[in-house]
């Protein structure tokens, strides 16, 4: 088995993702990780989206590379979902791959994990270039997940990335969303199965090259998905 499963979501991405792709090789092999296999979840909605096409193009320039081209059915929980359960890794770190976060992140997730005292580590955004609009939402979002389900292990931000699980861990887990809400889900049961959770500061930097997918219907859907998950368990 290798070392480490590193599943990039790279919904729209286009030509960016063959350089984020190349960047996260580099931080690997600079911090001395080879063992490891990259996981481009690269599914489309429309068909003027070169994204799969580039994905599979880096397949074939990586022997290293695992590439994932479907249409789409469902949002970024399928994606991450489908992602998450090719990975044949020892940890399996999901991130986005928008490029809004330093791709070191990787590399201190995983060198965290790797020590064996926590079964997921992940970030928290404590520096935010993205919009009062993004920082407001995310607050808010994060004390309603603090009210409703009470965790004794303080949350902090739910759904930042980059989050890294133990192999153990992840197979322990029952994802079933296929919607924004699948970061959610995976600490509400990584705080139900106890795991020793740890988080990381990082920067989150605007994206300059196209608008976030964070509408008034994904707010709608991410609070809904609070409460309907709180009530069904």
């Amino acid at each position: 088995m290798i070392d480490l499963s590193v599943v990039i979501l790279g919904y729209k991405s286009e030509f960016f993702l063959l350089q984020f792709v190349e960047q996260v090789i580099s931080e690997l092999k600079l911090a001395d990780i080879h063992s490891f296999e990259i996981i481009l979840v690269a599914n489309y909605d429309n068909d003027k989206d070169t994204t799969p096409q580039i994905s599979q193009f880096i397949q074939q320039k990586y022997d290293f590379v695992k590439s994932i081209t479907k249409k789409k059915e469902g949002k970024m929980g399928w994606d991450m979902r489908m992602g998450m359960e090719a990975a044949s890794g020892q940890y399996i770190c999901v991130l986005d791959g928008d490029g809004q976060m330093p791709v070191s992140d990787v590399v201190t997730v995983f060198n965290i994990i790797n020590k064996g005292q926590y079964d997921l580590v992940k970030t928290y955004r404590h520096y935010r270039y993205d919009g009062f609009y993004r920082t407001l939402i995310s607050k808010v979002y994060n004390i309603l997940f603090t009210i409703i389900y009470r965790p004794k292990v303080a949350i902090k931000d739910v759904n930042s990335k980059p989050k890294i699980l133990s192999r153990t861990a992840f197979d322990q887990l029952n994802l079933i969303s296929n919607d924004w809400f699948t970061d959610a889900e995976i600490m509400i049961q990584a705080l139900k199965l106890n795991f020793r959770i740890c988080q990381v500061s990082t920067v989150f930097y605007k994206n300059e090259r196209r608008k976030s997918y964070v509408g008034f219907n994904t707010i709608f859907e991410f609070i809904y998905n609070l409460f309907y998950y709180r009530l069904k368990n």
